[in-house]
């Protein structure tokens, strides 16, 4: 990652995995912009996070071009050249926020879940496109989810966000990559207690099924940041359009010996 150049998207706190991949990034010498809305920069922790990585933060609201006409040019500035890396970790359903249930959902909250969480995807590689912000062989990172493929209780419409995330992934990545040779991935990563994971109903759970159904267990956000530089390296330069699943094994299980004990204790307090 030396010498590399990058944006990286939705560090709030230490919490988020945008944190722990910028620290990861950092440590491996790269040099980076931090980027979130100005709401998320006021509440969150991000000015810590940029002095610790001798960086900025800059306002910026994906959803907007302007915005991300900006962000990329000052990025450019500040870092002295064109972008070899983005990461992109925003993610927001203000149906789940406000507790509706899927079959009851308010389609205005839906409409800003997939503008949010998976249209700004597209716009934050439109504009980097349209403003030839990206070096050749640049690397792009979206994060996802395996509600995507699979339906996952509570998860709600985000589910859809991703699923439309994961198809401009791959849309995006053919011509990027036919025009520029750019990398676009995304990363199916377990589920971890962020701020916006916090807002899922039931989440506590999750992570118990997911790290009992998984043979090496959840994938922390530590996990995710190795994985994030690995594929912003020259290591990966012929993976792209690609869904990547970093979650123990959960994807590829059926059922678990460990859920299954705990679902026969809970049979049996049934009968008895």
């Amino acid at each position: 990652m030396e010498g590399k150049r990058g944006i990286i998207f939705g560090a709030l706190n230490d919490q988020s995995i945008a944190w722990k991949v910028a620290e990861k990034c950092y440590e491996y010498g790269a040099s980076f912009t931090l980027t979130n809305t100005m709401a998320s920069l006021r509440m969150g922790e991000t000015e810590k996070l940029a002095q610790r990585c001798n960086t900025i933060t800059i306002s910026a609201d994906a959803t907007n071009l302007n915005d991300l006409e900006i962000l990329y040019n000052q990025s450019m500035e500040k870092l002295g050249g064109k972008i070899d890396f983005v990461l992109h970790s925003i993610g927001m359903s203000p149906n789940v926020r406000k507790g509706k249930p899927y079959d009851d959902i308010d389609y205005n909250y839906f409409m800003k879940t997939l503008d949010i969480s998976a249209l700004s995807f597209h716009k934050v590689l439109q504009v980097a496109k349209q403003l030839d912000a990206l070096n050749e062989w640049a690397s792009v990172v979206a994060l996802t989810y395996i509600a995507a493929q699979r339906t996952i209780h509570g998860y709600n419409d985000m589910a859809e966000a991703k699923a439309l995330l994961e198809s401009i992934t791959r849309s995006f990545g053919y011509m990027y990559g036919r025009q520029k040779k750019v990398r676009v991935n995304t990363i199916s990563q377990s589920p971890v207690m962020t701020k916006a994971g916090s807002g899922i109903k039931g989440i506590d759970n999750l992570l118990d099924f997911a790290d009992r159904m998984s043979p090496l267990g959840n994938a922390t956000g530590e996990d995710c940041a190795g994985l994030c530089v690995a594929l912003f390296s020259d290591l990966t330069r012929r993976v792209t359009m690609q869904n990547l699943f970093n979650d123990g094994g959960f994807s590829s299980m059926g059922m678990s010996s460990e859920v299954m004990e705990r679902y026969n204790i809970g049979f049996k307090k049934e009968v008895y």
